[in-house]
């Protein structure tokens, strides 16, 4: 929290679904009796596999996509779990990991953050719902 933004609007779809993935990981790891090495390799494991990920809310609401990728999400967090538990480390650091979510936030144009303007809410179906008002 101290390095990098969870919100959608500073840092894409990356910073709430990738946050969440990786506390999620991190948390799961943790109950199966992980290490705390293991435990920050599976939340880095989980970030990383979410960099990039843009925030287009069709029609402006937290709808669509935002449902299916938060269950995605959680589904990676399993992954990123089982995988550190296994013995698998992630070559970059978790740390590392968040000051790249960080600059990939920064350098993410305004239209992919949250704003409904870029990615699947400028879609022509996008535009359809967003101009019908319908209700997703």
């Amino acid at each position: 929290a101290n390095k990098a933004s969870i919100s959608g609007a500073e840092g894409g779809c990356q910073a709430e679904c990738g946050t969440a993935s990786a506390m999620a990981a991190a948390a799961i790891t943790e109950m199966a009796g992980g290490t705390p090495r293991m435990i920050s390799n599976a939340a880095a494991i989980a970030l990383k596999s979410i960099l990039g990920l843009v925030c287009d809310p069709v029609a402006g609401l937290v709808e669509v996509p935002c449902i299916k990728r938060n269950a995605m999400g959680a589904a990676n967090a399993l992954t990123a779990a089982e995988l550190a538990l296994a013995g698998i480390e992630s070559r970059i650091p978790v740390d590392e990991v968040i000051e790249a979510m960080k600059k990939i936030g920064d350098m993410m144009p305004s239209c992919l953050k949250e704003t409904a303007q870029g990615g699947l809410a400028d879609t022509k179906t996008g535009r359809f719902y967003k101009k019908a008002g319908f209700d997703l």
